[in-house]
């Protein structure tokens, strides 16, 4: 569906229903993902933001100018491209009437599936919108920037900071933003509570497993977080807490780029799809990156779905393995380097 409803965010330009924007004007696009193609005439210089790190490799290396956050202010329009959180596309569109000039464009699409219709609803009660179009499975539309800010304030109001817990803090669009996932609970209460030495936390999202293995394993020496969602990362380095080890911070495809690092434990609860079908191969890479990012005899600690077939990755890429849990969802493993 990214690639439908790319081409539904250009479309309005096509159409000629938006102007094209001109060569001296600077675009912001919110939640780009690779693959899209401007249309001819569109001449303007994009300013990309993508937070995921394999989207934001794939468009560096296009050679697009790009950000894991946004930045900046003064643009002439912004391109929202709109998923299925609706508190996270909510925000973007926020962050587009905050940084586009009085009277900029800002295009706003999505696939029908995912909630494009009702998020144009909710806009349009806060802005009036010029006008939308139905294209490629999607829906676009888009509004001038108003004078004020008070659109971006309702939106904000609307989505306002989550504890989780009574102590962690998330943000919509982040995985589980909204309490602790199920199989990252039943991680933590099945890892020993003397894990030594130096540890990692694969895909820690925004730090609830880390900041537990902190609290638990006073005999660890260092603690590091890799995550490829930098919004995310940034969350972990405020909800760690108080850790006796330093720890360290690192956005990183695991799939794609290496851990230089060696750790005496991992522990992990992977990904296990990009969209709604179900991508065990995600999962598997992540194993292969933890045996070689432990020390022999290191063990990794893991949780997975219980359908989800990886023991005969664990078999191959380690000496062992044995499966500590399971409940009616999820099985916890520890396998050894």
């Amino acid at each position: 569906m990214p690639a439908e409803a790319l081409k539904t965010l250009f479309h309005p330009f096509e159409a000629e229903a938006v102007a094209l924007p001109r060569e001296d004007e600077r675009v912001l696009f919110l939640g780009a993902e690779p693959g899209f193609r401007v249309p001819d005439g569109f001449a303007a210089t994009l300013h990309v933001v993508q937070g995921f790190r394999p989207y934001f490799r794939t468009l560096q290396a296009s050679g697009l100018t790009i950000t894991p956050l946004a930045e900046g202010a003064g643009f002439d329009a912004a391109l929202v491209l709109a998923g299925r959180h609706r508190g996270q596309n909510e925000m973007r569109i926020a962050e587009a009437v905050e940084r586009v000039v009085p009277g900029g464009s800002i295009v706003v699409a999505g696939g029908k599936d995912e909630g494009i219709a009702s998020l144009r609803k909710r806009v349009d009660e806060l802005v009036p919108l010029e006008g939308h179009l139905p294209k490629y499975h999607g829906i676009a539309f888009w509004l001038r920037r108003p004078a004020d800010l008070e659109a971006a304030e309702r939106l904000r109001a609307a989505n306002p900071a989550l504890l989780v817990d009574g102590r962690f803090h998330a943000a919509p669009g982040m995985f589980s933003f909204d309490k602790v996932d199920a199989g990252s609970k039943l991680l933590v209460d099945n890892l020993p509570g003397d894990l030594r030495g130096n540890i990692a936390d694969f895909c820690a999202g925004w730090g609830y497993v880390a900041a537990e293995v902190a609290a638990r394993s006073s005999g660890i020496s260092g603690l590091d977080l890799y995550e490829a969602d930098f919004a995310s990362l940034e969350a972990a380095k405020g909800n760690i807490g108080n850790t006796a080890a330093v720890p360290g911070f690192f956005w990183i495809d695991l799939l794609a780029e290496p851990v230089e690092r060696r750790y005496d434990a991992i522990v992990m609860n992977p990904p296990f799809h990009r969209s709604r079908a179900a991508e065990p191969e995600i999962g598997a890479g992540m194993i292969r990156a933890a045996a070689k990012a432990l020390k022999p005899g290191g063990k990794l600690f893991m949780v997975a779905n219980r359908q989800l077939p990886y023991e005969p990755v664990l078999s191959a890429v380690f000496a062992s393995h044995a499966e500590l849990a399971r409940d009616g969802m999820f099985k916890v493993f520890v396998a050894r380097r």
